[in-house]
């Protein structure tokens, strides 16, 4: 809890079994009321380590980030009360969770309703964005700032949003599209937003989407047919 603001968070996490307990370990607890892990169908013991960190595990068999992050805020819809603010996190250790109070401030001060950690170069670990990732965050967010005047600077996963605004997003997308939709949604429905800057570290183990060239090109296909879209 923070200023008495109920504050869930969501990690998607597929075969994470190497970090997802040191993600959890290092969100400050005093902060939120659930921390839920949502297991996108791995076949390692992501699973079981959330569990015994203490994390709250639902199981999302359709493989997709967007997918096991809608699994997530059905849980929290179900919650009574339901929570002020949901938090997005990954599961792979590459966010720093104890900035957390940076993610949330904006959204408590009463600045913003959404808040994006923006992971900067001056505070990114050296390797930890492939030179795709770069690429493809400042075209991302080119192309809104031109179609919807919204000066994003990054795509970044580590992200907070009151559930009021969830509410009037409508968060459809199932897969590589699911932050590029909230940011345009946002942008849509003048929904006022901040960029934080955030450290970034190198994640453990190896990315299923920027550690592959499938993944890489189908990612990018989907974040710009997405920005399109709602355009």
């Amino acid at each position: 809890m923070m200023n008495n603001r109920i504050v869930d968070i969501v990690i998607p996490a597929y075969n994470e079994q190497q970090s997802v307990a040191l993600v959890i370990n290092d969100i400050p607890k005093g902060l939120i009321r659930h921390i839920v892990v949502c297991d996108n169908n791995s076949t390692d013991l992501t699973a079981q380590v959330a569990r015994d960190a203490g994390a709250v595990v639902l199981r999302e068999t359709e493989q997709g980030y967007g997918a096991a992050c809608l699994r997530g805020l059905d849980f929290l819809r179900k919650q009574d009360p339901q929570p002020d603010i949901v938090v997005f996190l990954d599961a792979d250790y590459s966010d720093y969770p104890e900035e957390l109070p940076l993610i949330l401030e904006p959204i408590i001060s009463g600045k913003a309703e959404m808040v994006i950690g923006a992971r900067v170069a001056r505070f990114r670990e050296k390797g930890s964005m492939m030179p795709q990732q770069i690429f493809g965050n400042w075209l991302a967010t080119w192309m809104m700032s031109i179609l919807f005047g919204g000066r994003f600077t990054d795509l970044g996963p580590f992200r907070a949003i009151t559930w009021r605004g969830l509410e009037e997003i409508e968060m459809k997308d199932r897969n590589f599209g699911w932050t590029v939709e909230m940011q345009v949604k946002a942008l849509k429905k003048k929904i006022s937003w901040a960029e934080v800057p955030v450290h970034y570290r190198c994640r453990k183990g190896v990315s299923k989407v920027s550690g592959t060239v499938r993944g890489s090109v189908m990612a990018g296909y989907k974040i710009i047919f997405t920005i399109l879209r709602y355009a």
